[in-house]
Parts: structure tokens; sequence; C-alpha cells
């Protein structure tokens, strides 16, 4: 290669390190900061019972968000550890939190916050579909057994999602606290389920208890903490694959202008 070609290489060469040097630094940035973040915010989880069929089925393996008892809303899935209740992690949905009376069942079967009728479609059989039942099946009622319990302040009631055979507040409803939990005893709020993959995705917030006093929390951060890892690990692979292009391109466009 003559000098003049290897100055055309080399002027060629030079952008494309440096475009290259700066994805792959990028990258790194957001694909470590994201983990890291990630790591702090969540924690990943088994679900050991069945207690929360159709929503989350046993041996899942979930993304719980950490949060303060205080952060939580009616309608969110919830890992908590009170002693009342065996010590042990649980996954349960809060219905009613502080100041709420919670009963079951009305005239259609369902459950009631304050009065208020609660529609539950994801239940199972609630007549909303495939997965929780055909939609033209008479929907179950919300609970097998009929209950009335006030929850105190900092507490929450607790129920899992599938009804007939759930160990939940119902269990505990001449405990002092009217079989409810406080606040203090949660750890984190159930963001996704990530495993097994058919089963994958974020959990939605219940529509029926966003029309109540307080609503339902916001999404947790995990969607931008994928787009983080996701796009840095995508700007780490284009810019090692970046350089190297450009150099051949240069190469190329020296042999032509040879030729």
């Amino acid at each position: 290669m003559s000098t003049a070609e290897r100055t055309a290489v080399r002027a060629g060469g030079t952008p494309g390190r440096a475009v290259s040097g700066i994805a792959v630094a990028l990258g790194c940035v957001l694909f470590l900061g994201g983990f890291a973040w990630a790591a702090l915010l969540y924690r990943p989880y088994a679900v050991p019972t069945d207690s929360m069929e159709p929503t989350v089925a046993a041996g899942d393996r979930v993304l719980a968000q950490r949060v303060d008892g205080g952060e939580v809303r009616r309608g969110d899935v919830v890992v908590f550890t009170d002693p009342a209740w065996g010590d042990l992690p649980m996954v349960k949905r809060v219905v009613g939190t502080g100041g709420d009376t919670v009963a079951c069942c009305d005239r259609q079967g369902r459950l009631t916050v304050n009065g208020e009728p609660i529609e539950e479609p994801y239940l199972r059989g609630s007549g909303s579909g495939s997965v929780r039942g055909a939609a033209d099946s008479p929907a179950p009622p919300a609970s097998p057994t009929e209950f009335t319990a006030a929850v105190p302040e900092n507490g929450v009631f607790l129920l899992g999602d599938a009804r007939g055979s759930s160990l939940d507040s119902r269990e505990h409803l001449t405990d002092g606290g009217q079989g409810s939990v406080p606040v203090s005893a949660i750890s984190s709020r159930v963001d996704a389920v990530v495993w097994p993959a058919g089963s994958a995705g974020r959990l939605a917030r219940p529509a029926a208890f966003a029309a109540l006093p307080g609503g339902v929390s916001a999404p947790g951060p995990l969607f931008p903490l994928a787009l983080a890892v996701g796009g840095g690990a995508g700007l780490v692979l284009a810019g090692a694959a970046y350089g190297p292009l450009a150099g051949q391109l240069a190469r190329r466009r020296a042999e032509a202008a040879r030729a």
C-alpha cells in the first residue's frame, strides 16, 4: 500500500474510531447505570404458592419494586412478612387500606370497599376471557365465605386471587387487627412476571380501585430501566463493530482511488 493510501485509510479510520469509542462509552454508562439502578430498586422473588393464581402462579419468578409500606395502594400485589402469618415472605393483593371497611359479598357476589362494589377481572372464572374463564360463564362470588372487616390505620387487608384456596386476611379476622397486616410488614410491590416466558409481563393496576379515594399506584420504572440496559448493550455492540467497518470502508475507497 502506498503512502497516499495509508494516509487515506488513517483519515477514514480516525473518525470511525472516535465514533466507536463514544458509542461504547455511552453504552457502558447506560448498561451499567441501568443495571445498578435496577438492582437498587428491584428484587427477584420466586412465588412459593398458588394463592395468587391466575395472576401469578406457583414457581413464577417476579420482579418486586422495593417500596415503603406507606406507598402501597389498593389493588397492589405485595410481598410482606408478618410473624402472625408464619414469618415467611408471602404474596397477596391489597384490597383495603387504613380506615376502609372491606366486605363480601353484595347481591352480585362482588367484593365491596366502603360500600363500593369492586369488579375484579383478575379472578379465575370472572368471565373476562379465556384466561379467567369463559365469557358466558357465571362469575363465582369474590369470596366463598362472607365477611366484613374494618381496616385499622397503618394497616392493609390482603386477599389472594385464588379466593377458594388462599389463606389470607379472612383467616385472621379474629386477630386484633381484623385480619389486617401493618404496612411496615410490606417490603416490595410486584411489578412484573419475568419467568416463565409465556407468562412474562407487567401486572396491571385494577381499574376498579382507581375510582376510590387515593387511586392506584403508579407503574414502577421497570420499562425505562429495561430500555437503558437494552439500549446500552446495543450501543456497545454497535460501537465495537463500527470501528472495523469504518476502517474497511476507508481501505476500499483508497483502493478504488488507486484504480
